[in-house]
């Protein structure tokens, strides 16, 4: 229902320490500072393109408790695999630490977390031509990641380190959520986006234009969990970008008949809408 080129288009993420999460976000991973104040900060892959990561400082905030919806990971998506390659190459050159790293057939993916711990995958896709079908939809894996083949890739002169890759964007958002079911009606039903693979163990993986997932949903951290506190560390809010402004209004129509409150910003670019779990979900469109 949505059309084939929507796609997420940033995050805003909660912080404690806003000098230390620019270490990591733009010192590190090599994300473009476009403005910042002591309050908030906003980062993209370059300096003339759209924000991907919005910080919101919040000193004292909570860890997310582990038993709540929310953030499972922000997936920053690299261009190629070389692009992907020279990154991880400094981040190990840095001391960054990993969590995993997993290939998961229409991709390859490594794991980390930012310094309050928001969980950040980094990760490049295969071209859809590699892409296999099977009766779930799209086939996905999670199997070890060959990273001595990986890190053959590319350039690794880290003296000459210029920031990200510039074609770099968010690719996907994965999120804990209280129920599929419902994650469901409210992502794909009201909202629009088709599922593409509903047989991976505890999860839903749904997206628009056949990728394989804009957004990854889970009960990993149990069902029926609530909320984290409004002031914890985590996913503030993301967006999707919607290209068509026709299907951006039929969008809000199908969640206004769903029963989801909708609420209109910016001359009618830009809406807002908190789905079950309570997260905040804004639509925009050109």
């Amino acid at each position: 229902m949505l059309p084939p080129d929507t796609q997420i288009a940033h995050v805003r993420l909660v912080v404690r320490d806003m000098t230390r999460a620019l270490a990591f976000y733009r010192d590190a991973l090599g994300l473009r500072l476009l403005a910042a104040n002591s309050e908030s900060a906003r980062l993209a892959a370059d300096q003339g393109s759209a924000m991907l990561i919005e910080l919101i400082a919040l000193p004292g905030a909570v860890e997310k408790p582990r038993r709540s919806a929310g953030l499972y990971h922000v997936a920053i998506r690299l261009p190629d695999r070389p692009s992907l390659a020279r990154l991880i190459y400094r981040l190990v050159a840095l001391g960054v630490r990993f969590q995993g790293a997993s290939d998961h057939l229409v991709s390859e993916a490594l794991y980390l977390a930012d310094p309050d711990g928001n969980g950040i995958e980094l990760y490049r896709d295969r071209p859809r031509s590699e892409w296999r079908m099977d009766s779930d939809g799209v086939a996905m894996a999670t199997e070890p990641l060959d990273t001595e083949a990986l890190l053959r890739e590319g350039a690794h002169d880290y003296g000459t380190w210029t920031g990200i890759e510039p074609a770099t964007d968010i690719g996907h958002v994965h999120l804990h959520v209280s129920n599929l079911a419902r994650a469901e009606a409210f992502y794909c039903a009201a909202l629009g986006f088709d599922v593409m693979q509903r047989s991976y163990p505890g999860a839903l993986f749904v997206a628009a234009g056949g990728y394989h997932h804009h957004l990854g949903l889970n009960v990993w951290a149990g069902e029926g969990v609530p909320p984290p506190p409004a002031n914890a560390v985590g996913l503030r809010a993301f967006a999707v970008r919607i290209p068509d402004a026709d299907a951006w209004s039929a969008a809000l129509e199908r969640l206004r008949a769903a029963g989801v409150a909708v609420e209109v910003q910016q001359g009618g670019r830009s809406a807002q809408v908190m789905s079950n779990d309570g997260m905040m979900v804004e639509l925009v469109h050109p």
